[in-house]
């Protein structure tokens, strides 16, 4: 069996055939094996390994994170943090630093990630169980952890949850490192969840999903069958309790804010708190693949229909609501208000990822690209140290809605988003290609050398390009003697006249022009399957492939049931949605009108947060005099990527702008 290393997934050496005869139809290419050599996401990863890990780490120890385990190592004092899920900030920051050693080895870095699991180790207890909320002084534990373990599971404690992300963190280590010294520690806890949950034993249905990954990446390096049971058995344990009042509007009441309100192959809308949702239809993907289970697949293909066509917002942000953070009712994605946790963008790559890889269609990856390229890295700053756990759609002097982040904060109390960047973005490259026995898929564009193994030949395919600012993509394949095998580039949907992949945002113009792609020069009339366009021939060394996808700007339009964006406009260019922030527009943009028969201009400034395409108009713009007059004046405007908003201080910034004045809402001080 060939063995292959998926950075999510986690397909590691240890499974016996037997084991590994149901898998996703895909698999990705080990990111690795990708070496990038971009300006958009080269620098971003550099500045993750550099600043923002190293940041992380320090606060760790800063905030007393790490005293946590100093102390249940000793059983002694007082939990000096406030969430009893804390453990995981230091899990997660250790998984993406262990990503970061499989590409940059670093000794001081290795033997720092050593001592901590020390730290790790001596906390655990005699059994496995590893908690420190609890372990430190079992008698006093506070109101979010039960007298008893696991009392509190299904509502509060978090203790499957901090045990998902030291499953996911010992994972990535084990692999980076080849140690055993956290998988063992991970392991240990692993065969105590198993023997107290399952069939016949205990029964509840995580609080905060994410075990039930961890458990599947523990399987796929041990193929302990235990293991994947027991993620199953967590999937199927949602909807059984009866504690929950069904007639409830109640989120919290009716189970629905823990995706536990019916069982989850009955479900088919997303509900609950976005994190935990994301991480849920994730993992039901991975055991859905690994058990052949289609009652699972059917689900999850409902509820992804059911976020794509009505709670999604058009920068790829999910998660609308603020009290719970949680989805709101379909077509409820207000702007003042809008939630978006930085962590919901990442559990939403993380889920449409294993959608392309069940159903091998570029839809999902239209998705994650709208996603990732957006509303995911505007959750951190350019300086690597600053973040956004909500990302906002408008921000109003006016009237801003008062719980809307206006600048970006260091650290959180609750601190998941940013330790949650530390160990998504490494692993980057991994999401840029696909592997189906001949087939290769190209799903992401990034500058960069792929050494790849097709029909157990060493193939290289080398991209050139400056994506996301521009189109021109090239394609350089390189084999020590012709191969045979089928390349599928994606060809994106807004390349295609789709701005996502429903009716939710459209176009308001069309586009009549269709990518062109040549070989050697030669143009080629391609076909379109499931959102690739499909190459099969026999490749010889230097083979070159040039697309050109058009990168005009277009306007954005809702579906009239998401009310507040009734005759407004989103401006999007390739795969980058705008916004207009105060830094560039005399400190206002909420007077900006956008009229739909409005020009635009793009250039590329490379002196501006850190080099960005900047797009410009001529517009009306509405000002008050000092006479207190209301009239419109002609003016030319800036729109910047949303990515990059709120690296210049806070002032305000607008996604939508109405194509023209219907009415004046007047406002006094």
């Amino acid at each position: 069996m060939k063995r292959y290393f998926l950075p999510w997934l986690f397909c590691l050496s240890g499974i016996t055939s037997a084991h590994a005869q149901k898998d996703y139809a895909l698999r990705e290419v080990n990111f690795t094996q990708v070496h990038l050599s971009d300006s958009f996401w080269l620098p971003r990863i550099e500045t993750n390994r550099t600043v923002t890990i190293p940041a992380s780490f320090e606060r760790c120890e800063h905030t007393g994170r790490v005293k946590n385990f100093l102390m249940a190592a000793e059983k002694k004092g007082k939990f000096c943090t406030r969430y009893p899920f804390d453990d995981t900030d230091i899990y997660k920051t250790i998984e993406g630093a262990a990503f970061s050693l499989a590409t940059h080895p670093d000794t001081k870095l290795d033997a720092y990630i050593d001592s901590l699991i020390v730290i790790i180790k001596n906390a655990q207890e005699p059994d496995g169980y590893l908690y420190t909320a609890r372990t430190i002084d079992p008698l006093n534990t506070g109101g979010w952890v039960g007298k008893e373990r696991w009392e509190k599971e299904r509502e509060h404690s978090h203790e499957l949850y901090n045990a998902g992300h030291l499953y996911e963190a010992a994972a990535a280590h084990y692999w980076a490192t080849k140690k055993r010294n956290l998988l063992d520690i991970a392991l240990k806890n692993a065969d105590l969840v198993c023997s107290v949950f399952g069939l016949g034993k205990r029964s509840v249905a995580p609080g905060h999903e994410v075990i039930e990954m961890g458990l599947v990446k523990l399987y796929r390096i041990t193929g302990k069958k235990e293991y994947l049971e027991t993620a199953k058995f967590f999937i199927e344990a949602r909807g059984q309790y009866n504690g929950y009042d069904p007639k409830s509007k109640d989120p919290m009441k009716n189970g629905s804010y823990w995706q536990d309100d019916k069982p989850v192959a009955q479900q088919s809308e997303a509900v609950g708190h976005a994190v935990r949702a994301g991480y849920l239809y994730s993992a039901v993907a991975d055991v859905a693949a690994l058990t052949g289970d289609d009652s699972l697949t059917h689900a999850i293909d409902r509820i992804w229909e059911n976020v794509v066509s009505k709670k999604i917002y058009v920068q790829g942000s999910v998660g609308a609501i603020g009290d719970g953070e949680r989805y709101g009712a379909n077509y409820e994605l207000p702007n003042n208000t809008a939630y978006n946790e930085t962590c919901a963008a990442i559990a939403n790559v993380y889920w449409n990822y294993r959608m392309f890889l069940l159903h091998g269609d570029a839809k999902y990856m239209d998705v994650l690209e709208k996603t990732l390229y957006n509303g995911l890295i505007s959750g951190v700053g350019l300086d690597g140290k600053s973040f956004f756990y909500t990302n906002a759609m408008e921000i109003r002097n006016s009237f801003s809605h008062p719980d809307m982040e206006r600048e970006r904060s260091g650290w959180f109390e609750c601190s998941c988003c940013p330790t949650n960047i530390c160990r998504f973005v490494p692993a980057i490259p991994g999401y840029m290609y696909a592997q189906k026995g001949s087939d290769l898929f190209v799903n992401l564009f990034i500058s960069s050398t792929a050494d790849l193994t097709i029909n157990d030949k060493q193939v290289q395919v080398i991209q050139q390009n400056n994506y996301p600012w521009d189109g021109g993509l090239k394609f350089t394949i390189n084999t020590a003697r012709p191969n045979t095998f089928r390349l599928h580039i994606r060809i994106p949907g807004w390349a295609q006249n789709q701005a996502i992949p429903s009716s939710l945002y459209v176009f308001m113009d069309t586009n009549p022009a269709k990518p062109a792609l040549t070989i050697n020069g030669e143009p080629v009339n391609y076909t379109v399957t499931n959102g690739y366009a499909l190459l099969d021939r026999a490749w010889k060394k230097g083979d070159r492939i040039e697309l050109n996808l058009p990168m005009e700007v277009r306007k954005v339009v809702a579906d009239a049931q998401i009310k507040n964006n009734i005759g407004k406009v989103a401006l999007q260019r390739g795969p980058v949605m705008y916004c207009a922030e105060w830094a560039d527009n005399q400190g206002k943009v909420s007077n900006i009108i956008v009229p739909a028969n409005t020009g635009f201009s793009a250039a590329f400034k490379p002196e501006l947060l850190n080099g960005v395409e900047t797009i410009r108009a001529t517009v009306p713009v509405v000002l008050i005099g000092n006479d207190e007059t209301v009239s419109t004046q002609r003016r030319e405007v800036t729109f910047i990527p949303y990515c990059a908003w709120a690296n210049r201080g806070k002032g305000e910034m607008m996604v939508w702008f109405p194509a023209a004045v219907k009415d004046i809402e007047l406002l006094s001080k």
